[in-house]
């Protein structure tokens, strides 16, 4: 590899990172990490979510850059509401569900595969941007491989850090329900709050409404 390259791959790591922490990522994530009774429970539900996140982008962008296609602006917006849509459907959940009658073991794997989901989804919605973004800095589809690979590794780590960090209260408060049972509804309150705008602001600002009614 060439020392430009190990830079631009430094700097997919550096973006990766960034990209893990948007606040539509963070805010769902949340709805999950909370979940577990022990702090390394919470830090893993990052890790599957940079799993999820990473095949999506690596299946969906290497098909477009192989095939030198692309998704168009409605598809890419579409994608984009879907992730609403989830953010307002796991608030519900947190605030309506009182307590997970799960057995540990259960409740780690039902966790992970719905952290795995939400990095999915994610990964779908912004594969387009990714695969833009790939094009535009390295010269061929090996480099772009490594490229979204090495950005799917910053994601990771992103998500990892900050999993950790919002398991803290909810880790430490698991004695006291009342306070357990108010993060679990903060969560999930701005998880909806915020899937209403993010919908609201791509169908009405963006005018993803106006374009499916064409």
């Amino acid at each position: 590899m060439t020392i430009s390259f190990l830079s631009v791959l430094f700097l997919g790591l550096l973006m990766g990172i960034k990209h893990s922490l948007e606040p539509d990522h963070v805010i769902a994530v949340a709805t999950v990490a909370g979940k577990g009774k022990k702090l390394w429970i919470s830090t893993l539900t990052g890790v599957f979510w940079g799993i999820g996140h990473t095949l999506t982008l690596f299946i969906v962008g290497i098909a477009i850059i192989l095939l030198k296609g692309g998704i168009s602006a409605e598809w890419a917006m579409s994608l984009e509401f879907l992730v609403g849509i989830m953010l307002v459907y796991f608030g519900i959940k947190s605030i309506l569900t009182k307590k997970e009658q799960l057995q540990d073991t259960q409740l780690h794997q039902h966790s992970y595969v719905k952290s795995t989901f939400i990095g999915f989804i994610h990964g779908l919605a912004g594969s387009a941007a990714m695969v833009l973004l790939t094009i535009s800095t390295v010269n061929s589809v090996w480099e772009s491989i490594i490229y979204i690979l090495v950005f799917g590794v910053g994601t990771i780590l992103g998500m990892m850090f900050f999993t950790t960090i919002i398991g803290l209260p909810f880790v430490y408060s698991r004695k006291n329900i009342g306070v357990s049972r108010s993060l679990t509804m903060l969560t999930g309150a701005v998880s909806f709050g915020f899937g209403l705008y993010y919908m609201y602001n791509l169908g009405v600002n963006e005018g993803l409404f106006t374009i499916w009614l064409k």
